[in-house]
């Protein structure tokens, strides 16, 4: 797993600014800008599985909040509900979806814990991958404990997503505090 390179390889890159809750090309979602999903219908066929869709993307402001972990996770499952993987039409998408939700909750658990708190949620999906990114202003790197030691309490958040995740790594942007720690999970099949 990569902890230096700033986008997997294959990836886009950064979204366009101010795509708060919009796939590419379309408006911001309503209430996208405080953190609020819209609301929408699932876009799933009567066999379970999404339909082809641009990239999505949602964001949620969490600087100042409380209860950040558990409005991470809500505002993950809205907009899971409303790319079509949730409700789960079988185990596989159902694990698929609470893998999410458990790296979502790692990520901004790991910002509150060793940066001062999260200051953004991004989530961005297409058909094959979402790529999930908590921005914070700490300085230190995140990086699973070695060696792992499975029967401690605590220390097990980046183990936690380096095993789940198809990659995960940290970007910096030059001249400026804090950093952005991603992860990328594929779509359920």
């Amino acid at each position: 797993m990569s902890t230096t390179r700033p986008y997997s390889p294959g990836d886009r890159g950064p979204e366009p600014s101010g795509a708060s809750g919009a796939s590419e090309g379309e408006a911001p979602a309503v209430g996208a800008a405080t953190g609020a999903a819209a609301p929408s219908a699932p876009n799933v066929p009567a066999d379970g599985t999404p339909q082809a869709r641009g990239r999505q993307v949602r964001r949620l402001r969490l600087e100042g909040e409380s209860g950040v972990v558990p409005l991470a996770r809500d505002f993950t499952r809205q907009a899971l509900y409303a790319w079509g993987w949730l409700p789960a039409a079988g185990a596989d998408q159902r694990a698929a979806a609470e893998d999410v939700l458990l790296v979502v909750s790692e990520l901004v658990t790991n910002a509150c814990l060793h940066a001062e708190g999260p200051d953004e949620l991004r989530l961005a999906c297409d058909n094959k991958v979402i790529r999930l990114e908590v921005s914070d202003r700490g300085a230190g790197q995140p990086s699973p404990r070695t060696p792992h030691r499975a029967g401690r309490p605590g220390g097990h958040g980046m183990f936690i997503v380096q095993r789940l995740c198809l990659d995960w790594g940290v970007v910096r942007a030059p001249g400026a505090q804090g950093k952005t720690v991603w992860a990328e999970l594929g779509a359920p099949a």
